[in-house]
């Protein structure tokens, strides 16, 4: 008696055969990692300027007085600054933002500089290899000529100096402003415990955690 036929699996066109021990086929990614840093990073700065103290509180006449001593306007500054410290952070990234506006040059080269760490080490794949003028860079030839050239950028033209001046402008008016303005009436007990560390400037850790894998494959 003659076996029937084993039925056949229809296989579609262009459908990948799974093979025995290959691995399950991953998801691709929704996102690449620059859209997810830079969500990251906005939304940061969205949560930490949304617990800003109210601007009024700055500027408000009756709360100004000249300190007694200079013992007492240092512990007027590190109140102030433990209280407004991201209305400071906001205040120094405007003066900051000014000064780089003031000087257009400068403001490219530092955005220049800032998408060379980003297109060329920080978020573009490992493989295949960076090329440039028919030659190949290895990873830590190109993390090498970047620090060379931030460096050099940083410390070695007028764009250093230029954000040093800035900061230093921002940082004197920040420091006049605590040492004149009372702090009696703010409510230092009502913050939040390890507040100090969390800011404007704690998108740090999300943006590494965006980063990291990228960076890790690199190590």
């Amino acid at each position: 008696m003659a076996s029937s036929p084993a039925p056949t699996i229809p296989v579609s066109i262009g459908q990948a055969i799974p093979t025995v021990g290959s691995p399950p086929p991953t998801a691709p990614i929704s996102a690449p990692a620059f859209r997810l840093f830079i969500a990251r990073l906005s939304d940061s700065v969205r949560r930490s300027l949304s617990n800003r103290r109210p601007w009024y509180e700055l500027v408000d006449k009756s709360s100004f007085s000249r300190p007694e001593s200079v013992s007492e306007a240092v512990v007027r500054v590190r109140k102030n600054v433990s209280y407004f410290r991201i209305n400071y952070i906001f205040f120094l990234a405007l003066v900051l933002a000014f000064s780089l506006l003031s000087h257009p040059f400068s403001l490219l080269v530092l955005l220049s500089l800032l998408a060379s760490w980003c297109f060329l080490y920080l978020f573009r794949p490992s493989d295949p290899p960076l090329v440039i003028f028919g030659r190949q860079f290895s990873d830590r030839e190109t993390l090498g000529g970047l620090v060379v050239v931030t460096v050099f950028v940083v410390f070695l033209t007028s764009v250093g100096s230029l954000l040093i001046s800035a900061f230093m402008v921002g940082a004197g008016l920040v420091c006049a402003h605590g040492a004149f303005r009372m702090p009696e009436d703010l409510f230092l007990d009502d913050q939040e415990p390890g507040a100090t560390g969390s800011g404007l400037l704690s998108f740090l850790g999300g943006a590494a955690s965006s980063a990291g894998p990228a960076m890790a494959s690199r190590v």
